[in-house]
């Protein structure tokens, strides 16, 4: 049976025990969230506290404020966040995970747990490793044009299919051209409209969305499909074993967002994002280890992993989506 890799990936992660349905992500690869929970600073991880600090630059002097966490897997960024946050924070504080997977069990029991983004957010919502799972159809160029590329999920085989609709071709021409016979493109308009279905449910604050991205000029000439399994990358063959994932176009998806009302847009690095919002990743005086052995190895320890967060050549390298409605 052929079917686009569009159709192909959401069977495989999303219907009848579908990957993401059954998997906890924490199991077969490793992401910013997971880096970060893998060691504690006091109660709370390292990308725990920088969003923190993201979300207060947004809480007023008084009412309730959201935190959203979209395609939230095993919930411990929110988690994360919650326990760091100060009393007086806490005590405002609406968390929300979205997520197809069931609820984890051992959630904190203030923090719901939901299929899509709530109407009305007025505060952070943050999509890490979100968009990359939204599927996506992809093409290739042919001497008359791009074609989809159809795929057998048994195997992976793929073949030619028909010319992709008038809608993907305008958005291939406007923000992924194809050059030669042979290169590919991953059509991200289905991540344009995930984007812009969160924007248009933001009342007030801001969203940031977190993934690998590439931007225009620099596309990958022959896409990035992947496929994870165990920790390891596989060959992406949607059976519904292992995950599907493909780079984020986020200017494509910027400038959906800014069509349905975001009013600012920054899009920078993780980096960039998180050396900003107080991750260093510097390691602490040597003569702290004179006095204070265990606060050192302590410091030590969370140097370590802000240094993997910002690490250029790693989880630094990824792109930050940061829009807002006043």
């Amino acid at each position: 049976m052929w079917l686009t890799w569009r159709a192909a990936t959401q069977r495989a992660l999303y219907g009848e025990n579908g990957f993401y349905l059954r998997e906890r992500p924490s199991a077969h690869f490793r992401t910013s969230v997971s880096a970060a929970a893998s060691a504690t600073v006091g109660t709370s991880a390292v990308l725990a506290g920088a969003v923190l600090r993201e979300l207060a630059e947004l809480a007023g002097p008084a009412g309730m404020i959201d935190l959203v966490d979209v395609g939230a897997g095993e919930g411990a960024l929110a988690a994360g966040v919650l326990a760091l946050a100060p009393q007086e924070l806490r005590s405002r504080l609406r968390v929300t995970c979205v997520d197809v997977a069931p609820r984890p069990p051992d959630l904190p029991e203030e923090i719901g747990w939901e299929l899509v983004v709530p109407e009305g957010v007025e505060g952070l919502v943050i999509a890490n490793e979100w968009l990359d799972n939204v599927p996506l159809d992809v093409v290739e160029q042919t001497p008359d044009g791009p074609r989809l590329v159809m795929v057998d999920p048994s195997d992976g085989a793929e073949r030619l299919g028909d010319a992709p609709e008038e809608a993907d071709l305008a958005w291939l021409d406007r923000w992924w051209p194809l050059g030669p016979v042979g290169e590919r493109a991953e059509i991200g308009r289905p991540r344009d409209e995930a984007w812009a279905s969160v924007i248009v449910r933001l009342a007030r604050g801001r969203a940031v969305a977190v993934d690998y991205a590439h931007r225009l000029g620099a596309r990958p000439p022959y896409g990035s499909l992947a496929g994870y399994r165990g920790g390891a990358a596989v060959a992406p063959v949607p059976d519904g074993s292992c995950d599907i994932t493909a780079h984020v176009a986020l200017d494509a998806c910027a400038a959906a967002g800014e069509r349905v009302g975001a009013v600012t847009t920054t899009l920078t690095t993780q980096r960039e994002a998180l050396r900003a919002l107080g991750v260093t990743g510097a390691r602490p005086p040597l003569d702290l280890a004179g006095w204070d052995p265990v606060g050192y190895l302590r410091a030590l320890s969370r140097a370590s992993l802000e240094a993997e967060l910002i690490d250029p050549h790693g989880l630094g390298a990824f792109g930050w989506l940061r829009q807002s409605r006043p």
